[in-house]
């Protein structure tokens, strides 16, 4: 079942997408700010965002940018009264996939839904792999060898990040960004507590270390010489 997170502050608009989305078989979440939507997004990531622009306090466009810094691939689809031209192709080349304005028709809001939803996941590979080390992203599992290794939802995702980026140095800022977005603060303590974590469960079984800490720039994934 895809999640899709919906971003609006109109209530009676997240109502009426919520239901006809369920209805159509998906699981939806909802967020009536920029701020809850960003923490939904991190806390549960969906398959797919639909997004208001004009909203208060931070508006659909920087939360677009956010969600672009944590997540390049994630579709997202703006949903918006503001109908200029200019204001279509600044959406557009701000990151999202599909700009849909109000007042619009259920049905074409669900087809955009769909086509987008089949063209992401034809895109993504369904398993990314290093060394002895094997991740699933259609199961949402872990292998290290034969031993299934059990990841939280925040462990898989910055695995995930290491494993597409192998022997790259990436930085605390660089992880915090891509794994938890700018909205958790900079707090690049959690980083260390997540990545020490990541390298006991990837380590359980004696295997030799595939995570190193490079002093004074980050963090690499690479096989040990």
């Amino acid at each position: 079942m895809s999640q899709i997170l919906v971003i609006d502050d109109d209530p009676a608009m997240t109502t009426m997408l919520r239901r006809g989305l369920a209805y159509e078989g998906f699981s939806v979440a909802v967020a009536s700010s920029g701020a809850a939507g960003l923490t939904l997004a991190r806390q549960q990531p969906p398959n797919l965002v639909i997004l208001d622009i004009m909203m208060p306090g931070m508006d659909g466009l920087e939360v677009l940018r956010r969600l672009r810094a944590a997540d390049p691939q994630i579709p997202v689809i703006l949903l918006t009264a503001k109908d200029a031209p200019t204001d279509q192709i600044h959406g557009l080349e701000t990151g999202a996939d599909d700009y849909v304005i109000k007042p619009f028709t259920f049905e074409v809001l669900l087809a955009r839904v769909r086509v987008l939803l089949r063209r992401h996941q034809a895109e993504q590979p369904q398993r990314v792999s290093f060394a002895d080390l094997m991740l699933d992203l259609g199961a949402h599992s872990a292998r290290r060898g034969e031993r299934p290794i059990t990841l939280t939802t925040l462990e898989f995702k910055l695995l995930h990040i290491f494993l597409l980026h192998p022997n790259q140095v990436l930085s605390k800022e660089k992880l915090l960004e891509q794994v938890w977005g700018y909205d958790f603060g900079g707090n690049t303590n959690v980083v260390e507590v997540y990545v020490k974590q990541l390298r006991q469960k990837l380590g359980a079984a004696g295997e030799p270390s595939l995570v190193h800490t490079i002093r004074g720039a980050g963090y690499i994934l690479r096989e040990e010489s």
